[in-house]
């Protein structure tokens, strides 16, 4: 279970990557007021950076809540352990397609990731039901 556990870090973490990416892909970055700083910032990757960044936010709870439903349901380790597994990876395609811009792309390991969340939380249900 510990994999799975490594992935909930590795995917709270993920967010900070992408905005670290916005602010050294923005102009001359101002800690004294980050968000009107992210704000005003014309650079499409520093923008596209800081949407990877909000959304690796979005996506944790779900994925948090369905390893953790899923261990205390009693969902094998080793499904739980790939499909985290799953979810990172995507989580980190994500970020690389968003900040790359290649829209289908991301959109495609969205899912994965997504659906990879949404599996745990099923397969809880469907051990407990």
């Amino acid at each position: 279970m510990s994999i799975a556990y490594w992935c909930i870090l590795i995917a709270a973490l993920l967010p900070y990557v992408w905005v670290s990416v916005a602010k050294k892909s923005g102009e001359r970055y101002n800690n004294r007021d980050p968000r009107d700083w992210q704000a005003k910032q014309t650079n499409p990757r520093s923008n596209r950076a800081h949407a990877a960044h909000l959304n690796g936010f979005e996506s944790f709870p779900v994925f948090v809540a369905g390893v953790l439903m899923a261990q205390l349901a009693g969902v094998g380790a080793g499904t739980i352990n790939l499909l985290a597994i799953v979810f990172v990876i995507a989580r980190v395609l994500h970020g690389v397609f968003y900040v790359a811009n290649v829209q289908a792309l991301r959109s495609l390991v969205w899912l994965v990731g997504f659906a990879s969340a949404i599996a745990l939380i099923v397969l809880a249900a469907l051990k407990v039901g």
